[in-house]
């Protein structure tokens, strides 16, 4: 290879390099100026965990209050709660850079497949973390305060319900992407459908035991997970062929 190929090559590289910074710096840029006006501004981070722990107060006897035994951690857990919103505010900015930056070298019909991937991946996302708060909580938190003996005083402490809500969010908000994930092997010919649909009684067993695992052991929290990640699987059943075909590569694009 020539000195002039080598230099092209490194100057090329480079300049992808500093795209990739400057994406990754207006996205952090955007995430650390939406945390600011959450935490600082409107509504506050005391406000946004009242909001977060209000499933949880809904479910205990009334005038009961969760408990902080850190002396920093009613300061620190508000902190990283309102950081997560942030995030999760900011997601399809977030997005947006990461298709911006590989955008310029796909074809069209890899755009056409990428963008709506995109799309879709944050709208579900963040759809099964509002099911989890909205709807899963409200039933699994008065169901373990019913089932609590009626001696003990139920009193949470506020990070370690902080990380069962974000484990439990997390795990909803990935089970909200299964269609996607199973539009993104088909169209890459990984599986095909007909394989994924001979399968279907490993995927519902395999559901049951993943919503047994990142689930607290109740009935109701794997039902909760389980059930939905079937039904998601039969839609990405559904809408692989039709995707895969609307965004099928011409034949002069093949060529080329």
């Amino acid at each position: 290879m020539s000195e002039q190929n080598q230099s092209g090559l490194q100057e090329t590289f480079i300049s992808h390099l500093v795209e990739l910074r400057n994406r990754l710096v207006r996205a952090s840029a955007v995430v650390l100026a939406v945390f600011i006006v959450l935490f600082a501004i409107w509504p506050g981070a005391a406000a946004i965990y009242d909001f977060m722990a209000q499933p949880m107060l809904n479910a205990l006897p009334a005038g009961s209050k969760m408990i902080a035994t850190g002396v920093i951690t009613p300061f620190m857990v508000p902190m990283k709660v309102t950081m997560v919103v942030a995030l999760l505010v900011s997601l399809p900015w977030v997005l947006y850079q990461a298709w911006a930056f590989i955008a310029p070298g796909l074809y069209l019909h890899e755009k056409r497949l990428i963008a709506p991937l995109i799309i879709s991946s944050s709208l579900l996302f963040i759809v099964g973390v509002a099911f989890c708060y909205f709807f899963v909580f409200g039933t699994v938190f008065k169901f373990i305060n019913d089932f609590a003996p009626k001696s003990i005083s139920v009193a949470p402490d506020i990070e370690n319900y902080l990380d069962f809500v974000l484990m439990m969010c997390l795990a909803f908000g990935l089970t909200f992407e299964v269609p996607v994930v199973v539009i993104v092997l088909v169209r890459m010919g990984v599986v095909t459908v007909e394989k994924l649909r001979a399968i279907r009684p490993y995927v519902i067993v395999g559901a049951f035991v993943v919503a047994a695992v990142v689930t607290p052991p109740d009935i109701l929290s794997q039902l909760f997970l389980a059930v939905p990640l079937c039904l998601l699987y039969e839609v990405g059943l559904l809408l692989a062929p039709v995707f895969e075909r609307a965004t099928r590569a011409p034949d002069s694009e093949e060529t080329a």
